[in-house]
């Protein structure tokens, strides 16, 4: 890979609107251009061999099975509400009254 410098550096950084302080960019230089170094190895690999995968590990389903139960009765869940009027769950108010007009 193509080496980068300060001026690549600080391009970047305005590109992705970071206020990068002067005394870090020579930081940020040598950190990025191991990444390149790293990424630029990574491409040398031949992986004509390998297997193709979407992971590194298998994924097990461990949800429980479907399975059928009777439905709670209606009276059963309106009971557990703290406060009710008839079908109807009461509730805070949340929002202030609005005058007409």
């Amino acid at each position: 890979m193509g080496s980068i410098n300060r001026d690549d550096v600080r391009h970047v950084a305005r590109l992705a609107r970071l206020a990068l302080p002067e005394d870090r960019i020579a930081t940020i230089t040598g950190q990025l251009e191991s990444i390149l170094d790293y990424v630029s190895h990574l491409q040398s690999i031949d992986t004509a061999g390998a297997p193709t995968t979407t992971r590194a590990v298998d994924v097990v389903n461990v949800t429980r099975a479907d399975q059928a139960s009777p439905a709670t009765v209606r009276e059963e869940l309106l009971n557990q509400a703290p406060q009710r009027e008839g079908d109807l769950l009461l509730v805070p108010r949340i929002l202030a009254d609005q005058e007409a007009g």
